[in-house]
């Protein structure tokens, strides 16, 4: 039995250090913009570590980058 496409490659769990080099925010910021929801929400996996999905910060930045090259575009 095959398992569907999106199993094919698991998506990657990425701690702190790891989201704020890819995104280039502060802890402090990240932990901001999760609280009013402009950011992805981080997960529990288990005991006290903090962990976000790598598709959603991916898909943040990409959101981020578009909105930026859209808005510096004055017509």
């Amino acid at each position: 039995m095959n398992a569907p496409a999106h199993f094919d490659a698991p998506d990657r769990l990425l701690r702190l250090p790891e989201v704020s080099e890819m995104v280039g925010l502060s802890k402090s910021m990240i932990y901001r913009k999760m609280r009013d929801g402009s950011f992805p929400a981080a997960i529990k996996p288990g005991g006290v570590s903090t962990r976000w999905k790598e598709s959603e910060v991916c898909r943040w930045v990409e959101k981020v980058s578009e909105n930026r090259i859209v808005g510096s575009h004055h017509g």
